[in-house]
């Protein structure tokens, strides 16, 4: 390790003078030998510690801001401040104060080739001049400081939106040293990050944060890596006043046709059509902040293809009812008619009655004359012979009474199915509609919220 030179702050000032004038025009200027000496040997391309090891860089960050964090895009964009510090043995010098220098001479000194892993776009202020400060300890250590705006790539599962978490990442690593050259570290561990507790996003809320250090494995070899995890929550109040809270009056709203007379055709299909619109325009408004291509079925889109079932059931509830009622001789006289029904369902089971009844007379009549032909004659082989089909007619008679049970059962099926009163149906539209949206609503805040 080189010798730290006596001359002090001042004479470090002169040192940094020569560098800019550079080594042969400065040789009518009158310098200590022991200054030429020290900065004769310096070479920007070379780090500090070349051929003796690795140089150790400590890094921390203060977050500015987070400008927008974007699901169309997937990523987010922030300014922040970068801080490096690493030690140069041959910018050591006697004192015991720290010099501040104009952050144009970071050109003429070696500084780490730091960059940001998946950033899209980034950018150093430079109002009014370019954000840099450079900063050297007596013993030689440099901080270097940067304020950058950059937009980086977060990937995000949106299953769950708006009911998400999200957990973006800032990576730093170190683009042409390796980890035999260069080896990165957090100088405060999770506090080497700072800012994030005055933060203020708009629809998130900053759950956790922490640092990691790692390698990064490329075929060129193993370079070293700095990674900043933060957790972000989002903020439901808004999406609930915006999507959820109208979804949910429109489901309601179109409930309101099960009090209105069936009569009343143009305002039952006003409420219907008008509902069932306005629907779909919230429905397409709600995606126009999401991206197009993907391929994600979001939370708020199961919350709205539920809202637009409801609906879009109301409205088949009614022409289903209108249906059962153009089929009636009279709506009013429903009681008649179901009076109707009841005898044509007795003339059905007569007709089936019958047909059973007309089988078993047919059979008895067989069984009479059997039995008078053996009461007048003596039974003879040939008779047993003429005996063994009267026992095979039971078989027809079973199959008989078999597809009778079976007739009955499909009467009595058609019978359940059968409305006789159309106004029954909005009497249970009323109960049934509400009871299973707010079951469907328990079971759907309950699995987004808690799984």
């Amino acid at each position: 390790m080189r010798p730290c030179s006596p001359p002090g702050s001042v004479v470090f000032i002169v040192i940094i003078s020569r560098i800019i004038e550079g080594s042969g025009s400065g040789a009518d200027e009158v310098l200590p030998p022991t200054i030429q000496k020290l900065m004769k040997g310096y070479n920007k391309y070379l780090r500090p510690f070349f051929g003796n090891g690795p140089v150790t860089v400590g890094m921390s960050l203060d977050i500015a801001s987070i400008d927008t964090i974007s699901e169309i895009n997937m990523d987010y964009t922030a300014t922040i401040f970068l801080r490096q510090r690493w030690t140069d043995e041959r910018l050591c010098f006697d004192g015991n104060k720290s010099l501040s220098l104009d952050g144009r001479l970071v050109e003429l000194l070696w500084v780490p080739d730091t960059f940001i892993v998946d950033s899209k776009k980034s950018f150093l202020h430079d109002i009014t001049v370019e954000n840099r400060l450079i900063r050297i300890f007596p013993n030689g250590t440099v901080l270097y400081a940067l304020r950058i705006t950059t937009t980086v790539a977060c990937s995000m599962d949106l299953t769950k939106y708006p009911m998400d978490k999200q957990t973006c990442t800032l990576q730093l690593e170190s683009w042409g040293y390796n980890v035999k050259d260069v080896v990165f570290y957090w100088t405060r561990g999770n506090q080497s990050v700072s800012g994030l507790d005055t933060l203020q996003l708009a629809q998130y809320t900053l759950e956790d944060y922490y640092t990691s250090e790692s390698e990064a494995v490329y075929e060129t070899g193993n370079y070293p890596k700095l990674i900043f995890h933060f957790q972000l929550r989002r903020s439901i109040l808004y999406f609930i006043l915006e999507t959820y809270v109208p979804s949910s009056a429109l489901v309601v709203l179109s409930w309101v046709s099960f009090w209105i007379s069936q009569s009343s055709v143009p305002a039952r299909i006003c409420i219907g059509v008008t509902t069932v619109l306005t629907m779909t325009t919230l429905m397409m408004g709600a995606r126009t902040s999401l991206p197009n291509a993907n391929c994600f079925i979001k939370a708020i889109d199961v919350y709205l293809g539920i809202c637009f079932s409801f609906i879009f059931g109301a409205l088949i509830e009614y022409a289903v009812a209108h249906f059962c009622t153009l089929h009636q001789p009279n709506a009013a006289n429903a009681y008649m008619y179901g009076q109707e029904m009841q005898e044509r369902e007795d003339e059905m089971n007569g007709i089936v009655t019958s047909i059973g009844s007309s089988a078993a007379l047919r059979a008895r009549k067989r069984e009479e004359i059997l039995s008078r032909a053996g009461s007048t004659s003596s039974p003879t082989p040939s008779d047993n012979k003429e005996e063994k089909p009267s026992s095979s007619s039971s078989q027809p008679q079973s199959g008989c009474s078999k597809s009778i049970s079976v007739a009955r059962r499909i009467v009595c099926f058609l019978n359940c199915c059968r409305v006789e009163n159309p106004h029954y149906i909005d009497n249970y539209s009323r109960l049934t509609f509400p009871l299973s949206f707010i079951f469907i609503n328990l079971l759907y805040w309950t699995y987004y919220l808690y799984f």
